[in-house]
């Protein structure tokens, strides 16, 4: 009810709900809409600003189709296990170089991981790894390919989804898991054995390791972010060229309208933003009420 639909009565009307008035319950005066308030507190974006953390989620895509190439290689017997197994390892350890390099130099506070420790988690992850190859590569024999296709295909997809963009290091477990998962199904479907621990090794490397590094020179070398993930974007696309040429035609239009037209269509749907805020709204705590509970 409006402020006209009742006459005015001697009693000045209060905002409150504990004291009796002579007014009906939905009843309001004329200065309802004083206190209506627009965009309150909306965040202003900037198109190359929205372009810059997009390209996050290009790169992530992109490590997905390099993965997807790195199997067909050696799927089709174009890549020796032997070549990838050396070509992760010394991309693992220019990474470790670059991530130790990138280290703040201020203290966070909690004691850093030595460089044994990582020795010793990267030793038994392979010992581990070469161990249960054999067991790794008929676990899915009894699985038909297409089934095999489709659960990778599935898991990819989750991967994707459930990856924490705004804080990729460390990944998430159920974008981690996915990851992992979709590699031990499609490292079944290789040859031999240790064709397996290769791609199951590379996996770990992309998927656990990478995100990592990616954070670390996010955080301390920002100027170069971006031109690492665009690079990672052009590997992608490059990978994909030679085995599967509707794969990369497909990549580098997802690409580019996940990191160039996304972040234009934000921009320019943000001036049709209007929300609205009021004494209608409910109301909201904003003192710590943490002592309460103890």
């Amino acid at each position: 009810m409006g402020p006209d639909s009742s006459p005015g009565p001697a009693v000045p009307w209060r905002k409150v709900l504990w004291v009796r008035q002579p007014f009906p319950d939905n009843y309001v005066d004329q200065r309802f809409l004083e206190e209506l308030r627009r965009n309150e507190g909306i965040r202003q974006y900037r198109y190359w600003a929205v372009v810059k953390e997009a390209v996050l989620v290009g790169q992530q895509l992109s490590c997905v189709a390099i993965f997807i190439a790195l199997w067909l290689y050696m799927e089709q017997g174009l890549l020796s296990p032997e070549a990838l197994l050396w070509t992760s390892l010394s991309c693992a350890l220019l990474g470790y170089g670059l991530y130790q390099a990138l280290r703040p130099q201020a203290g966070s506070g909690c004691e850093p991981r030595t460089r044994w420790a990582d020795l010793q988690s990267a030793a038994i992850f392979l010992s581990f790894t070469f161990g249960f190859s054999p067991v790794l590569k008929t676990l899915t024999e009894s699985v038909s390919t297409d089934t095999v296709y489709a659960m990778s295909a599935v898991m990819l997809l989750a991967h994707l989804v459930s990856f924490p963009y705004a804080q990729p290091s460390p990944p998430g477990s159920l974008s981690l898991n996915a990851a992992l998962f979709a590699s031990v199904c499609l490292a079944s479907r290789l040859p031999g054995a240790l064709h397996t621990f290769a791609m199951l090794s590379c996996a770990l490397l992309m998927f656990a390791l990478w995100p990592c590094l990616l954070q670390r020179i996010r955080e301390n070398a920002p100027g170069q972010f971006a031109g690492v993930c665009v690079v990672v974007c052009i590997g992608g696309v490059g990978g994909l060229v030679f085995q599967w040429m509707e794969g990369a035609v497909l990549l580098a239009l997802a690409l580019g309208s996940v990191t160039l037209l996304c972040p234009l269509l934000l921009v320019r749907l943000q001036r049709h933003k209007d929300n609205i805020q009021g004494p209608w709204d409910e109301a909201e705590i904003r003192e710590d009420l943490d002592h309460f509970l103890h």
